[in-house]
């Protein structure tokens, strides 16, 4: 028990050096907030990393096609957390590019939304909650990762990082993303949320399933692994109702974080890269 404490101490510390270090080098940065786990987490870290208070605005960029739950769970911690929210709302579907997906086309929206949010109010630097353990595109990340004036992203050309030694001068005009979750695993946020009794979207927790979103699952205990749109996110057959209980089925799974959602899927993954590419989260 030691150890995993000690652990977590680890993963603690590094995100709040990341989070103080972005503070001290960026003018003007804002975090994406989607609800899930991960930005949870994140909001519990940005508040210990600046003694309670969270010194820029937390972005959600909306669809308007969350699940029910998830927007009472946002209209619940906006208001006790005391938080400084942006929404912005999604363009059409018809803005995207109509060549990919149906589910990336949705993602895609993001993406647009969060490049208006970006433009209105003139942030350069984003927090977003992504893991090099999620997705293989993410797993090329950085903790800084530059990107220009459109946001777009080049793969190929990203700074080193070694010995905590971080890049945070770019050149004018860049834009850069804050990946302070980027050494966690889903098995340590559960964790962490356990240790530290973070608010979850009960989404989470299972429950039992029959018709949902146009989808028959008969009846069966399934729980969401991962938090998306309606109509593009499913959940997963699963019997764990308790934080203790998701604990241990990730000790043992071997169904991917984000099997539920289509876009994670592996035949998809160059939809994925197309994406992040051009500025998904």
């Amino acid at each position: 028990m030691m150890s995993e404490m000690n652990h977590l101490d680890k993963l603690e510390a590094q995100s709040i050096f990341i989070f103080r270090e972005a503070f001290n080098k960026i003018d003007k940065m804002a975090m994406l907030w989607s609800f899930g786990k991960d930005s949870n987490v994140m909001i519990h870290l940005a508040r210990k990393a600046f003694f309670g208070r969270i010194p820029f605005p937390l972005i959600h960029v909306d669809t308007e096609l969350e699940m029910d739950e998830v927007y009472a769970f946002r209209d619940q911690y906006v208001k006790e957390w005391g938080i400084h929210f942006v929404s912005e709302v999604c363009p059409p579907i018809e803005e995207t590019d109509d060549s990919l997906p149906w589910a990336a086309r949705v993602a895609a929206r993001k993406t647009l939304g969060l490049k208006n949010v970006i433009s209105k109010n003139g942030y350069t630097g984003i927090v977003a909650g992504i893991r090099r353990d999620e997705e293989g595109t993410r797993a090329k990340e950085r903790y800084f990762s530059p990107r220009n004036k459109e946001s777009q992203w080049d793969v190929k050309d990203q700074p080193p990082e070694f010995w905590d030694q971080f890049m945070t001068d770019f050149e004018p005009g860049t834009h850069v993303r804050i990946h302070p979750l980027l050494h966690w695993t889903e098995f340590d946020v559960w964790n962490y949320i356990k240790r530290e009794n973070i608010p979850v979207v009960p989404l989470y927790f299972a429950r039992e399933y029959g018709e949902f979103e146009g989808r028959d699952f008969g009846g069966k205990l399934m729980r969401f692994r991962s938090l998306g749109e309606k109509g593009i996110t499913w959940p997963l057959e699963s019997a764990a109702a308790t934080i203790d209980e998701i604990i241990e089925e990730l000790r043992t799974t071997k169904i991917s974080e984000r099997s539920g959602r289509p876009m994670g899927a592996d035949e998809d993954e160059s939809s994925f890269e197309r994406l992040r590419a051009d500025g998904y989260m």
